[in-house]
């Protein structure tokens, strides 16, 4: 069982930057890949980003190439989502998902455990 807590979120202007973190037990957290969706009011949850369980792949949507970066550190049990240049039309609820799959994926089924989600509001 892995439980994620997901922080960080909260009410920006457009072209400002946020960090979110999502914080991981139990210890196994290295174990599994990561990643980063996103649904906002309306939309099916899609998918931002993804990291494998080392941290070497990186996998991104098209929507947030090049303005947001996945990172990890298993000593701390954590991963993050630095936003950048964010838009209004990042406004969604972030969550923050595990997968024992050893392969990247873009997939929400492929997922097996997913935190509470954090609200990200980007005015214009």
């Amino acid at each position: 069982q892995v439980q994620l807590v997901e922080s960080g979120g909260g009410l920006v202007q457009a072209g400002a930057s946020l960090r979110l973190s999502c914080a991981a037990s139990p210890r196994t957290f290295s174990h599994y890949g990561m990643g980063w969706f996103r649904q906002a009011p309306g939309k099916e949850r899609e998918f931002v980003a993804t990291i494998t369980w080392n941290g070497g792949s990186t996998y991104y949507a098209d929507s947030v190439k090049d303005r947001f970066t996945i990172s990890r550190d298993n000593a701390k049990n954590t991963v993050y989502l630095q936003m950048n240049s964010l838009k209004p039309e990042d406004t969604a609820v972030y969550y923050c998902a595990a997968t024992a799959n050893s392969r990247i994926s873009s997939v929400p089924s492929a997922y097996a455990y997913w935190g509470q989600g954090t609200q990200v509001t980007v005015s214009s």
